[in-house]
């Protein structure tokens, strides 16, 4: 099987731009932020075309890379905003997460959560996610969408965002709190009524 080939450049926008800034945008939460890393993205393509091994598609590659230069704006904003660390009560953590920081079975949380690939397959859900995701602070947003949907380790992002692994923890806790609450209003309100 021969491997993939990279497309002509001057294409790539117009193959993959809009995919690739609404996946900049639902992690940095910022159109212009959105567009400068996508930019960023098919400089650095650009740059390295050369050095596709074809071993992936041309987006799966153009991915791969915008999420490294998201990366790098995370680490940039990190360096320019401290976020201090906040106390929450430890109990509120063990009573609704588990160690790995998934919600405990039975600790309160809606039933149509029981069984999130479900949801995960409705349109409906991801942009109720996004509307939700764009009421958090923004540093919780990022902490969430690298945690949660870039599924990154937690010492990556601790390095990247500049903060503690306890500081991780709260923010993540908030952020799932905020995140229930908010898709419990809409999303899941919507889905209880069909």
């Amino acid at each position: 099987m021969e491997p993939a080939r990279l497309s002509d450049p001057q294409d790539w926008v117009a193959k993959h731009g809009d995919y690739l800034f609404r996946t900049a945008l639902l992690r940095v939460r910022d159109g212009t932020v959105a567009e400068e890393v996508v930019q960023e993205t098919f400089l650095a393509a650009l740059q390295a075309r050369e050095r596709f091994a074809g071993q992936s598609s041309e987006r799966t590659w153009l991915v791969g890379i915008l999420k490294h230069k998201i990366m790098d704006h995370f680490r940039r904003s990190a360096r320019e905003q401290p976020d201090p660390v906040e106390d929450v009560a430890q109990k509120d953590l063990d009573d609704q997460f588990d160690d790995t920081g998934h919600w405990q079975r039975g600790a309160g949380g809606p039933k149509e959560w029981a069984d999130p690939s479900g949801a995960l397959d409705r349109q409906q859900f991801w942009q109720a996610l996004k509307v939700c995701l764009g009421k958090l602070p923004p540093r919780a947003a990022s902490v969430f969408a690298l945690r949660e949907i870039d599924d990154l380790p937690s010492e990556e992002i601790c390095s990247t965002m500049k903060i503690s692994k306890a500081n991780l923890w709260v923010m993540l806790h908030r952020a799932r709190m905020q995140l229930r609450r908010c898709l419990e209003g809409s999303y899941m309100g919507v889905h209880r009524e069909r």
